[in-house]
């Protein structure tokens, strides 16, 4: 029993040491991180001077994908009908002119009707108001004779085209309703092509004047519709790059470009719409409505730098750590603090100060491993 529990001790003895082989040991007091050689190496770290590296000034916003008026359409009906047939879900492609729903309603052969008696009545007001004309002409009738007959049919001709508007408005062709062929039935077409992006009916429902019966968007024209505050408008021009994001989607950042600034501050938040456009092969990645955060990029400037995993952060405050020691077995590392200015995708700007410089040399790979 006694041989076990001393065969145990020193198994944890071996691996107590081995430990503290390979763990970087902060010294004393004086604050200093030490690795030794053999550690620098199979951990993959390197020392290095910052560099020089140009950094991109931007503007940040946000946003989101859209599309011009004109290019998004909400289909409605003028007179109320239930939906008799319809084959069209969301997602679906149109083209300008395709059937998209019919509705039924007997108040569409209502108004046919209506229609059809004043057409029948033009003809003879019209007779009878060139009639009149040409006796008062003559002197033979009277004044009051002709104005009466001038007036009926006016007021009829006006209220034939008004008819004959509302028929064509439901897609009733007033030819066929002359020559008696009366529809209890109307078909809606859509007015662009695109594609349907809410859908509101399904057979049998009643749909009312005011209700969207659906909602079809040209997605060949998606564009960025960003808020820019009032502070930076100043700095934004055409043609400017803009970097974006769709958080809630994915972590790629796309590409845009401004090509228009808004000339008006709207709203409380004091913004200026600037809009972006895309390129084809963005289009295709992205959906009408996507929430964005954006850069626009604005200036750039070149600056001391840092790669981003040579930066420790800590409590809000940035740290590097700066080569103070090395001799044949080991290197010491000092923690300096540090003031950090532009961000790019790989490197953190290091503001100069009077311990860090482009003399400096840095831990620039490893850090986390030496500090975690």
């Amino acid at each position: 029993m006694k041989k076990n529990i001393l065969t145990l001790l020193a198994v944890f003895v071996l691996i107590s040491c081995k430990k503290t082989e390979t763990a970087p040991q902060e010294n004393g007091n004086n604050g200093l991180i030490s690795i030794t050689k053999e550690q620098f190496q199979s951990g993959g770290m390197e020392i290095s001077n910052p560099t020089e590296q140009d950094f991109n000034l931007t503007v940040k916003t946000s946003g989101e994908i859209d599309v011009p008026p004109q290019n998004r359409a909400k289909v409605t009906t003028f007179l109320g009908g239930y939906v008799k047939s319809t084959t069209l879900l969301v997602g679906d492609k149109v083209t300008k002119g395709q059937a998209l729903v019919t509705l039924e309603n007997t108040e569409f052969i209502d108004l046919q009707k209506d229609y059809l008696e004043v057409a029948e009545q033009i003809n003879y007001l019209k007779s009878e108001y060139e009639r009149q004309k040409t006796l008062y002409n003559e002197k033979i009738s009277s004044q009051k004779n002709y104005l009466k007959a001038e007036s009926d049919y006016r007021k009829t001709k006006a209220m034939y085209n008004g008819l004959r508007e509302k028929l064509l408005l439901l897609n009733i062709n007033p030819a066929n309703v002359e020559r008696g062929k009366l529809t209890s039935t109307i078909t809606i077409y859509t007015p662009i092509s695109g594609d349907i992006v809410v859908m509101n009916v399904n057979t049998g429902m009643f749909i009312a004047p005011s209700d969207v019966i659906l909602e079809i968007v040209q997605t060949d024209h998606l564009h960025l519709e960003l808020a820019v505050f009032e502070k930076d408008i100043l700095k934004v021009k055409e043609g400017q790059s803009i970097k974006f994001t769709v958080p809630e989607a994915s972590k790629t950042i796309f590409d845009a470009e401004v090509h228009l600034v808004g000339k008006s501050i709207e709203g409380k938040d004091r913004t200026i719409n600037v809009h972006g456009h895309l390129s084809d092969d963005v289009k295709q990645k992205l959906l009408t409505g996507m929430f964005v955060e954006a850069q626009i990029i604005v200036d750039s400037k070149k600056g001391l730098a840092i790669p981003s995993e040579a930066l420790i952060t800590e409590d809000n405050k940035n740290f590097v750590l700066l080569l103070h020691n090395d001799n044949n077995k080991s290197y010491s590392f000092q923690k300096v603090g540090v003031e950090i200015g532009e961000k790019s995708e790989k490197f953190v700007e290091i503001i100069a100060n009077s311990k860090i410089n482009s003399e400096s040399k840095l831990l620039t790979k490893g850090v986390f491993d030496v500090t975690n």
